[in-house]
């Protein structure tokens, strides 16, 4: 199972740095977290979003891959229905290649309208069209449909589903999961069956919405106004392009604290031993591979940032080891 973290190179204007150095210093953290010991690097996808939200995950992939060494170099997710799929299969390959073979490839459907409308896709058709987009690339690959083909034949691919739905096209299509849900993986090992495909060869992994901290109190009110703009921005664009009423802007105060069910929360603050304790319980019986944090929620203060990868590089995995093996 590895650790990796999330760069979605927010850069919101009320904490806005030239942009040319905030890609330099996104780039900077990659190289320090795979030197710490990190187990993957992911990158995200959404567009026409006010704080410049990651485009291109693969050229910022591509970046990455080419000064690190060891790292796992991931999309959760890029959005397959933007693009041809001979583009993604090409791209994919070159990153796959610059890597020394080290790109996990994940898929969504997205949900934003006018994302859709940007690229003159159909949103109302977008689970249709997911599924069969990603199986062109696989397909491509497989049949050598274009040049050059990646160093791993094929590089592992998964899905981002969040629903029934895309929980059985990720199963049809050999997938992995990126969702950790007990019961969307119900649904997703029934689509593995149908499409196929030996059950055993299931693997989910997910993006988890922790932050690591040695002091999760004091630095919750720093976090908690970049993360009202995160969500935020999301609200907005769920509904924009759409005849869905604009949500009402959420302040730092709305957030809940850690609901009773035991679910998770918008995002959770924890310490390590906390941490690890949490994510034990949430993984327990799953096939997981990849466990993916945020580096950084929406611009949130620098020294929160590299503790949180310090965090999560050098002492999350030792203690995740210890609560699975009963240490």
């Amino acid at each position: 199972m590895e650790v990796g973290l999330l760069f979605d190179m927010r850069n919101p204007e009320p904490w806005q740095r030239p942009w040319a150095y905030h890609y330099a210093r996104s780039l900077e953290l990659c190289e320090e977290a795979d030197r710490r010991g990190v187990g993957g690097l992911w990158f995200t996808e959404h567009h026409l979003f006010e704080d410049g939200y990651l485009p291109q995950p693969l050229t910022m992939a591509a970046a990455a891959a080419a000064r690190t060494a060891k790292a796992r170099i991931g999309t959760a997710v890029m959005l397959p229905n933007l693009r041809h799929p001979a583009q993604i299969a090409e791209e994919a390959a070159v990153v796959d290649l610059i890597s020394g073979g080290r790109l996990e490839l994940g898929f969504g459907a997205g949900y934003g309208a006018l994302e859709y409308a940007l690229f003159d896709a159909d949103h109302g058709r977008r689970f249709r069209n997911v599924e069969r987009n990603i199986g062109e690339v696989l397909r491509l690959w497989r049949e050598a449909g274009v040049t050059p083909p990646p160093l791993q034949q094929p590089p592992p691919v998964w899905g981002g589903f969040y629903g029934p739905r895309g929980a059985g096209i990720a199963g049809r299509l050999g997938l992995g999961l990126l969702h950790i849900s007990p019961e969307m993986f119900e649904h997703y090992r029934a689509g593995l069956i149908e499409g196929g495909h030996d059950p055993a060869t299931a693997r989910v992994s997910d993006l988890l919405p922790v932050i690591l901290s040695d002091d999760p109190e004091a630095a919750w009110p720093r976090v908690a106004p970049h993360l009202a703009h995160q969500k935020n921005t999301y609200r907005r664009t769920w509904a924009a392009g759409t005849d869905r009423p604009q949500p009402p802007t959420l302040r730092a105060e709305d957030f809940p604290d850690r609901p009773a069910d035991g679910s998770w929360a918008m995002l959770e603050i924890l310490t390590p031993e906390d941490a690890a304790a949490r994510i034990h319980q949430k993984i327990r019986g799953l096939p997981v591979r990849h466990l993916i944090f945020w580096a950084s929620v929406a611009g949130m203060p620098d020294d929160l940032v590299a503790r949180n990868i310090e965090l999560i590089c050098e002492r999350l995995p030792d203690l995740l080891e210890k609560a699975a093996t009963g240490g």
